[in-house]
C-alpha cells in the first residue's frame, strides 16, 4: 500500500482479495447465466412444439369428425343412385328392362298367319 490508512492492513487485504475474486469469477458467472438462459429458452421451444402438435391433432380429429358427419348425413336414395352409377350395377337391370320392352313391341306386331 502506498498510503497509510487508519484501517488495519489485514482488512484492506481481505477486501482487495474479495474484489479480485469477484472480478475473476465474473466471466464464469456470465457464461453460467447464458447457459441457463439458453436452457430455459430451449425448454420453452419444446413446450411450444408440443402445444402446436396437440392443436394440430385436435384440428385433424375435428376434420375427420366433420367428414364422417357428412358421410352419415347423405340421403340414402341419392347415395344408392351414386353407388349404382359408380359401380355400374344397374346395367343388367337396364338390359332386362330393354328386353322386356322389345318383346312387348315384337309381340304386338305378330305377322298374319303365325
Amino acid at each position: 500500500m502506498a498510503y497509510p490508512t487508519a484501517v488495519n492492513n489485514q482488512i484492506t487485504d481481505a477486501v482487495t482479495q474479495s474484489n479480485v475474486k469477484v472480478v475473476g469469477e465474473s466471466p464464469a458467472m456470465a457464461m453460467a447465466s447464458m447457459y441457463q438462459t439458453m436452457a430455459h429458452s430451449t425448454g420453452i421451444l419444446f413446450e411450444n412444439a408440443v402445444s402446436a402438435q396437440q392443436q394440430q391433432n385436435t384440428l385433424s380429429q375435428a376434420a375427420a369428425n366433420q367428414g364422417v358427419m357428412q358421410i352419415y348425413s347423405l340421403d340414402t336414395t341419392a347415395a344408392a343412385g351414386a353407388t349404382e352409377k359408380v359401380a355400374q350395377t344397374g346395367v343388367s337391370d337396364n338390359l332386362t328392362s330393354l328386353l322386356t320392352v322389345l318383346q312387348a313391341f315384337s309381340g304386338s306386331r305378330k305377322p298374319e298367319g303365325l
